[in-house]
């Protein structure tokens, strides 16, 4: 079993630093395989929407564009299980993780549908009042709904609940790991 641990911070020690090491290490307890993917150390461009909007993404599955995005996508390809944990800016995901399910959400609703159906576990992290955590959090589940991945929870970390999120995002890794190997109930 594996996972794919997708996370965006510029503060390698901060509130998403921490919360993506509690979840990651109740999953790691499971004996699962996890890879770590920090999207502000790789080179991921924004999508450019060439082709008159319509590319070479919609067209045939992949990006015009040379980066890191293809490796990216292939590691979320194959692995069984799929976490984004994002700090908050503006009620929104970070510009990196953007950038990643924009070009994802082009490859996948248009023409390839490698990720349909997998369950993944979102995070948003939020400073300041906190108030923008759960906005981002619907903005993610919206855009793995385009490519038909289901989110399996959301959970949002601000600086007033970290006391008592970070310890049940260890179980809550447990538990994911659980249901990746033994299946979901989820009917959606």
């Amino acid at each position: 079993m594996k996972i794919a641990v997708v996370w965006s911070s510029s503060n390698k020690d901060g509130l998403t630093a921490s919360a993506k090491d509690s979840f990651l290490s109740g999953f790691v307890k499971s004996g699962a395989e996890v890879e770590e993917i920090h999207l502000n150390e790789k080179k991921l461009e924004h999508c450019r929407a060439c082709g008159n909007g319509w590319g070479t993404c919609c067209a045939n599955g992949h990006c015009v564009l040379k980066d890191d995005f293809e490796e990216i996508y292939q590691t979320l390809e194959n692995a069984d299980g799929i976490a984004f944990v994002t700090a908050v800016y503006w009620h929104d995901m970070t510009e990196c993780m953007k950038a990643l399910i924009d070009r994802l959400r082009r490859c996948e609703t248009s023409h390839n549908g490698y990720l349909a159906g997998k369950r993944c576990f979102l995070i948003a992290c939020a400073g300041g009042t906190g108030l923008g955590a759960t906005q981002c959090l619907i903005h993610m589940e919206e855009a793995l709904q385009h490519m038909d991945m289901r989110a399996y929870d959301r959970i949002p970390v601000i600086r007033f609940n970290k006391d008592y999120i970070l310890p049940a995002l260890k179980q809550a890794g447990e538990i994911y790991a659980i249901r990746l190997k033994d299946g979901f109930d989820m009917q959606y």
